[in-house]
């Protein structure tokens, strides 16, 4: 970014820690004066074959990480973003589909659709939009770190109507179509990038 002439900061934490993301909202404020698009798409994601074996603490951890964050995100950087702002909250494909090995994430996913479509109403009259982006396969390093059964990744993917799994970058367009003047008239809504997999 600093290379493209554009001002960075990195400020590494652990968004499942409250204190540490209204900081997080504080520095950045700090650093370009206001926040004029807050993008929530850090995730937990762990699979876990039965409920006997999904344990308090994982349960804790993804709403923590999924749900938690982005609420505590939101709240602490509302009062910096202007009229024309952006909030856009990652969701996923699994909360219409939940995967049965993805009980805990696939809830939180769902939670983030409905926050965001309350959120959008809340925040209509301050000029400020709220949407989800709702991926459906994607390889990212949640994949293989355990988001999936090991034995999974061969075919993960395969089964939407374009046969494979999608990139990280195949997602970026709509965020930025989300962040933009073109959406000016969209709020409340999720936008799939799914593969062909339909959203209801």
């Amino acid at each position: 970014m600093e290379e493209a002439g554009r001002k960075a900061v990195t400020l590494p934490g652990d968004i499942r820690d409250e204190a540490w993301c209204r900081s997080l909202v504080e520095q950045t404020v700090e650093a370009f004066g206001r926040i004029d698009l807050l993008v929530n798409v850090a995730g937990e994601q762990q699979a876990v074959e039965q409920i006997a074996d999904l344990t308090s603490e994982q349960f804790d951890s993804t709403f923590k990480a999924n749900v938690y964050a982005m609420f505590w995100l939101t709240k602490a950087a509302l009062p910096h973003i202007p009229a024309g702002g952006s909030v856009i909250n990652t969701a996923s494909i699994q909360a219409y589909q939940p995967s049965p090995t993805l009980l805990d994430y696939a809830s939180t996913k769902a939670a983030i659709v409905a926050f965001t479509k309350g959120l959008a109403q809340q925040v209509a009259e301050q000029g400020i939009r709220a949407n989800v982006v709702a991926p459906g396969p994607v390889w990212t390093p949640l994949q293989v770190s355990g988001g999936q059964p090991t034995e999974a990744l061969p075919d993960f993917g395969k089964k939407t109507p374009l046969g494979r799994a999608g990139q990280p970058a195949e997602r970026g367009p709509v965020y930025v179509f989300l962040a933009s003047q073109e959406s000016s008239y969209i709020t409340g809504e999720t936008i799939g990038v799914t593969g062909g997999e339909p959203l209801p």
